[in-house]
């Protein structure tokens, strides 16, 4: 009788084909990552990049992955590396290591595995949570490229090509608008900028009716400028449109509320301002200018600074820790505590002073443990330090911040530079900045 006969006649009593035809293999079958054996064997079993306890498979299989219950109770915050690896739930919230939030902050726990440019373009979900590429949030990481544009402060200062054009840093249009490039927030002299309907050097005058824009020397702007239907017809008055692309709709806009014609004058008589508190706070676009009581800058910006009170804008109401005007922003994170495009008043000009002290946005304040603007995130967990366009505003939490020259200089001097906790290149960023070349491989690989 052949072996392959003998071993299914054995099978065929009940006896495992294993134990008939010898032993069993070494490993389980390639494709499952399911049990104790798999999930001990230092092997990738289910080639899905992640081995034994680090694959959420085993987390919910086997009974050496899940978390350990310490014999005495001891309470600390689960923020290092080494915590994040110790199978046990130290800050006792019912998660633990990369279940934990805070564990999945810190690239160096390696909890995230869907944060370079090859896992955020390779069509899978690299990390199990669900999301893949472009639409998993661990592609928001530093130096991940695929998922935008060039078009950051931290991009147009890298010397790499991200968007790959054939185009680096300020050679790329893209960069165009980033002060690291030459860019003065304060001009209105660009296309772009004269047909935003933005009041961008703060003149008081929008778009085609600044005189930079009018005059401007570039002829495609003067163009586009003549080429704006004049905001004075019946219709044009009537249409909720800004035809003339001054920042003004209809009846507010000079040149229908001071037209000669009768139609466009009783109409334009008979709109009530909305500027009053009771105007502000009715529920009612009073104006008829698209924009309701706070979302109007008539109220939000409004000499009454009673009727600025109650829209959160002003140096009070912004100042006060409330959401005032209910719109889920409190104090400075509301767009209306930031008055711009305006004349400003002796107040607003204090609010503007204020908020700008308020705002995260200095190495001291993003290094400091403290949450200076009241945003929910500290330091380096919030964007305004972590991807700052101020390169020293960056450091305090790059490592590898600046040119070329100089990421390679501070992750190769034996130093902390952004107080981190790690060093040179057992910093996530100086492993996996494109920039760095004095770090031979990637952390977490």
């Amino acid at each position: 009788m052949s072996q392959v006969v003998r071993c299914l006649a054995f099978a065929s009593l009940g006896f495992g084909v294993a134990a008939a035809c010898g032993p069993a293999p070494e490993y389980p079958i390639f494709g499952y990552e399911l049990d104790d054996i798999s999930c001990s064997d230092n092997l990738d079993n289910d080639a899905d990049g992640q081995i034994d306890c680090d694959d959420p498979d085993c987390l919910a299989m086997s009974t050496l992955c899940g978390e350990v219950i310490p014999e005495f109770d001891q309470t600390v915050d689960e923020n290092t590396v080494e915590l994040c690896r110790d199978f046990v739930d130290n800050d006792l919230n019912g998660q633990f290591d990369c279940g934990d939030p805070k564990c999945r902050d810190i690239p160096e726990t390696c909890c995230i595995r869907e944060n370079t440019n090859e896992t955020c373009s390779n069509g899978l979900d690299d990390d199990g949570n669900g999301f893949a590429d472009c639409g998993d949030f661990g592609c928001r990481a530093l130096f991940v490229t695929v998922c935008g544009s060039e078009n950051t402060g931290a991009n147009c200062r890298d010397e790499f090509d991200n968007d790959e054009d054939g185009l680096v840093d300020c050679e790329d249009p893209d960069c165009e608008f980033q002060q690291v490039c030459g860019f003065d927030p304060t001009t209105e002299a660009t296309l772009e900028q004269c047909s935003d309907g933005m009041d961008n050097d703060r003149d008081g005058d929008v778009d085609c009716v600044d005189s930079s824009c009018a005059n401007a020397e570039d002829q495609t702007i003067i163009q586009y400028c003549n080429s704006l239907p004049p905001e004075e017809s019946l219709e044009a008055c009537t249409n909720m449109i800004d035809d003339d692309a001054n920042g003004f709709i209809d009846c507010n806009d000079f040149g229908c509320s001071m037209s000669a014609n009768p139609q466009i004058q009783m109409i334009c008589a008979n709109l009530p301002s909305e500027d009053t508190l009771e105007a502000c706070t009715n529920g009612i676009d009073d104006d008829a200018n698209g924009f309701l009581d706070c979302d109007d800058f008539s109220c939000s910006r409004s000499s009454d600074a009673e009727v600025r009170d109650i829209c959160e804008a002003s140096l009070a109401s912004c100042s006060d820790g409330e959401d005032n005007d209910g719109d889920g922003f409190v104090d400075c994170n509301d767009f209306s505590c930031q008055p711009d495009g305006m004349q400003l008043d002796e107040d607003q000009q204090a609010l503007v002073d204020y908020c700008a002290e308020q705002g995260e946005n200095t190495f001291e304040k993003c290094s400091n443990f403290i949450d200076d603007d009241g945003n929910g995130f500290v330091d380096c967990e919030d964007f305004s330090c972590s991807q700052a366009d101020d390169p020293e505003v960056a450091s305090a939490c790059q490592e590898s911040v600046g040119s070329v020259e100089e990421a390679n200089d501070r992750c190769g001097d034996g130093e902390d530079n952004d107080g981190d906790g790690f060093i040179d290149c057992d910093d996530w960023d100086c492993s996996y900045n494109p920039a760095v070349t004095v770090c031979p491989g990637r952390l977490c690989e």
